[in-house]
């Protein structure tokens, strides 16, 4: 029978997306079965690279700094986020997300994918759609 269980962010490890994410919730770290929940902050002028989940939901909790987040099959539309923010990003939605500010911005990210990285899949063909 699982247990329930505390982590603290510690390690960190690299995400295909281009970031570093603060290891969390998931099932290489619990066993986790149909979620994922990590920590991110996104440095200065830090960008990741065109993605999107495939068939997994992601909901993020913005804790502090500014961001903008580009989305859609074109990477056609712009969100900007502050703290307070939750976002909401569908299963399969192509998004790129950036921090164009001078400060850090920390955010919570949850997935219905419990290997977090799995379903990444990265889009290079779409990067050139967002400027530097």
């Amino acid at each position: 029978m699982p247990s329930c269980q505390k982590l603290r962010p510690s390690g960190t490890y690299a995400g295909k997306q281009g970031f570093h994410y603060f290891e969390g919730i998931a099932r290489e770290t619990v066993g986790a079965q149909g979620i994922c929940l990590h920590l991110l902050t996104i440095p200065p002028g830090g960008r990741a690279k065109a993605h999107k989940h495939a068939t997994h939901e992601t909901a993020i909790y913005v804790i502090s700094g500014h961001s903008v987040m580009f989305w859609g099959p074109k990477l056609e539309h712009r969100m900007e986020t502050g703290p307070g923010d939750m976002i909401y990003i569908p299963a399969d939605m192509p998004h790129l997300p950036v921090n164009p500010g001078p400060d850090p911005c920390t955010a919570v990210i949850a997935r219905t994918d419990p290997h977090e990285q799995e379903s990444v899949v990265l889009l290079p063909e779409l990067e050139e759609l967002v400027p530097l």
